[in-house]
């Protein structure tokens, strides 16, 4: 379930959200201060933050300075369609918002314009196609492979993987690995790490950040994940493209006891 994390100090723009993010569909993280939206952002996974510009404090733009911090996640500002709101506008654009919603007017198409920008929208459809290198070409891996990326690097259960493809886990592993096909709990391992080394390139995210995001145990845990799937380093992370995880990890790291 994607996580938005909302600055909002109006009803009317509380409301806005409410009504485009149903609780079925997404987790919204409410922020009372630019300090508790920079502690939601650094606990969970978040995969766009909403800011209140209605009638925007000193901490409204500390809030939205971490736009600048954390690029990887979509910040979104509320605000209404006023004539003075020129040098508001322009200060989110200065920021690299990804969108403004104007009240009244994009009401009814709130979830449309944020949803393909979503962190976990983006990352999965960035990586809907297995890589060749990775040999998941019968529908049972590939069917597999997109409920993992679907995830973009939260922990996935192969438990309730199997139960989506409807058999056993234990048949699930024997099938998946067929052909010179990875491990799937490498290939799992993979894809949290691909998501990891995105999230390393935030000037705002440290190791510590990015290992407690994705729900490794500690860095540490992220490190030896690190090193045993694709070879390098957590600091190294930031600086590989996920092409060059995916290619260090089709040289002989993609079997693993299932």
């Amino acid at each position: 379930m994607p996580t938005v994390v909302v600055f909002a100090q109006r009803d009317r723009a509380r409301a806005l959200v409410r009504d485009a993010f149903p609780r079925r569909k997404v987790r919204l993280l409410p922020a009372r201060s630019a300090a508790e939206l920079a502690e939601g952002m650094r606990q969970h996974l978040v995969d766009a933050a909403v800011i209140d510009l209605g009638a925007p404090t000193d901490d409204t733009w500390r809030a939205a300075q971490q736009a600048r911090e954390l690029p990887s996640v979509p910040f979104f500002g509320v605000l209404p369609l006023r004539a003075s709101e020129g040098p508001v506008v322009s200060r989110c654009a200065s920021l690299e918002f990804a969108e403004l919603l104007v009240e009244g007017m994009d009401d009814s198409c709130v979830r449309e314009l944020v949803y393909p920008r979503l962190y976990t929208t983006r990352f999965a459809a960035a990586l809907d196609e297995p890589p060749a290198v990775l040999r998941l070409a019968s529908p049972l891996q590939q069917a597999a492979w997109r409920y993992v990326v679907a995830h973009a690097g939260r922990p996935v259960r192969t438990a309730g993987l199997a139960a989506s493809i409807g058999m056993t886990r234990e048949h699930l592993s024997r099938t998946f690995a067929t052909a010179g096909s990875p491990n799937l709990k490498r290939v799992i391992d993979l894809v949290r790490l691909l998501s990891a080394a995105e999230l390393a390139k935030n000037p705002g995210y440290d190791t510590r950040d990015v290992a407690r995001i994705l729900g490794f145990a500690s860095s540490s845990h992220l490190s030896t994940t690190a090193q045993r799937v694709v070879g390098t380093k957590p600091a190294s992370l930031a600086r590989l493209r996920a092409v060059d995880l995916i290619a260090r990890f089709g040289k002989g790291r993609s079997r693993s006891r299932d």
